[in-house]
């Protein structure tokens, strides 16, 4: 099986075959058929989770952060604590230029949508572009949001991309009871100025 040769069928059946998989096993499963896999990461709360797994099976997995240039000065201290916790190959991919955050109450204004381009959309394609990946690492999570109800612990990209997802069908607790238990941390204190809510989607999901 190479990624190549995957269709929605066969996605479908790998969904039904590790629905109540470990991570570690997902994981295993999508590096054996990776050719050029990457792993994003918002450096969220819950961000060690899928960085911990997936770099305790392949060291060298390259590591993908576009920083909006509106994080918070905690989530700075956690990415710089995780990359060097964990020796993340990371590279960070900024906004080609500070992007002012829109007012309050205009999410679905232009301006809005403008700003969200810049300052996630552009640093997420340009990355995508310099790395082709044909496997990607995700965060996602069921009830997230409308969109991400739809996916399921592997998906194809609308580019053919496999994208996994190993925590998919943990509940919050269950992902908060995963990081203790490993001694990982967790940074709540942390903010997605392209997200007006927890359920909004930011659009990278849409890009590859």
């Amino acid at each position: 099986m190479t990624v190549e040769t995957l269709d929605a069928i066969s996605v479908s059946e790998l969904n039904k075959k590790y629905r109540f998989s470990k991570p570690s096993e997902i994981i295993a499963l999508a590096l054996k058929i990776a050719k050029n896999p990457l792993l994003t990461t918002s450096f969220g709360p819950n961000s060690a989770a899928i960085l911990h797994s997936v770099t305790a099976l392949k060291k060298d997995v390259q590591v993908v952060w576009c920083d909006t240039g509106h994080n918070t000065e905690a989530t700075k201290e956690h990415s710089l604590k995780l990359s060097l916790l964990l020796s993340l190959n990371l590279e960070v991919f900024r906004p080609l230029e500070f992007v002012e955050q829109p007012s309050k109450g205009l999410e679905d204004s232009d301006e809005f949508k403008l700003f969200v381009t810049k300052v996630k959309l552009e640093p997420f394609a340009r990355a995508i572009k310099k790395y082709t990946p044909d496997v990607w690492f995700t965060t996602v999570r069921k009830k997230q949001g409308a969109f991400r109800d739809e996916l399921d612990i592997f998906s194809l990209t609308k580019d053919g991309v496999l994208r996994v997802s190993p925590f998919y069908y943990f509940s919050n607790q269950e992902i908060t009871r995963f990081l203790n238990l490993r001694g990982l941390p967790i940074e709540y204190d942390y903010f997605d100025p392209t997200k007006p809510n927890e359920t909004s989607e930011c659009g990278i999901q849409f890009l590859v």
